[in-house]
């Protein structure tokens, strides 16, 4: 079989089996496309004649091009993923991406925001339908740690106002319940009362936009960046860096990681840790500034 179709039967199964969200498919499309433009740019035609050699060649010219060592370690995962499924299928003999490193990356904290920042942020005034929607959608966001498709994929029936909770769906099709406070139940519940005025035909989506459909994920990062350059919040914000906030206050005051772990949605616990590195940088800030014996004076 040609490398087209094998790739294209891979999606399929991570599509229809994996049910992976059309966001990680992009992503897997994206790596295993480049991955058979170099092999094809070798005289490549089928998986079954790649080695461990075409592998390590191909990380080396996207490492050339620039790509740091975290994309380059998705894209292995990728071809390692690709290869699984092939050596299943008998459509390929190994796994030539089993054992070759990626360079390895700088490791970067996640940006988060200070409990003031974040006052500021949502201080914005406006009763209108966009200003409801705004502030609806950040307070859910930093009041729940939601993944940008996660809150653009919520529909009303998600939300059990009883139990003050919502159904959220992320990767892989994983449900869990998240509770929210009582700023994002006022929020949402004035979202509600406006949103009617833009509602068009029979939307189940929570958030929509002026059109009456379901709002996108580019309108919401749009929204949030425009949002905080208004409130004078000093930086380029995020959907993910209310989620990473949400994430470290959480833990910064229960001290619960696997608490953490569960209201994300983190398959594996080592994915929360780095959540642990930015409280003991908290606590790092608050022993240079209180202790007698912590710098010379």
């Amino acid at each position: 079989m040609s490398l087209e179709t094998d790739l294209q039967d891979f999606l399929t199964y991570l599509q229809s089996e994996k049910r992976y969200s059309p966001h990680t498919l992009a992503a897997y499309h994206r790596d295993l496309d480049a991955f058979i433009a170099f092999g094809k740019e070798r005289g490549i035609e089928q998986f079954k004649t790649v080695d461990d050699h075409v592998v390590r060649g191909f990380v080396a010219s996207q490492h050339r091009k620039g790509l740091s060592g975290k994309s380059l370690q998705r894209q292995l995962s990728s071809i390692r993923s690709l290869f699984n499924w092939l050596c299943r299928h008998k459509r390929a003999d190994s796994n030539p991406a089993q054992g070759v490193p990626a360079p390895r990356s700088v490791n970067r904290l996640p940006e988060t925001l200070g409990v003031d920042q974040l006052d500021r942020l949502l201080a914005f005034k406006g009763d209108d339908a966009l200003a409801c929607r705004d502030r609806a959608v950040m307070e859910l966001f930093y009041g729940c740690g939601l993944r940008l498709s996660e809150l653009t994929g919520l529909d009303l029936g998600d939300i059990d106002w009883q139990q003050k909770t919502v159904m959220v769906t992320g990767k892989g099709s994983k449900q869990r319940v998240i509770p929210f406070g009582s700023k994002a139940e006022a929020a949402m519940k004035h979202w509600i009362k406006q949103r009617n005025g833009w509602l068009q035909q029979d939307e189940k989506a929570l958030f929509i936009s002026s059109r009456g459909t379901r709002i996108s994920n580019s309108s919401v990062q749009q929204r949030l960046k425009k949002r905080a350059l208004q409130q004078g919040v000093g930086i380029s914000l995020h959907p993910h860096m209310l989620r990473h906030s949400f994430a470290s206050h959480i833990l910064e005051s229960s001290n619960d990681l696997r608490a953490v772990q569960e209201l994300l949605g983190h398959a594996n616990l080592s994915t929360t840790q780095i959540y642990t590195h930015l409280d003991f940088q908290h606590l790092a800030g608050v022993y240079d500034k209180a202790h007698p014996r912590s710098r010379n004076k």
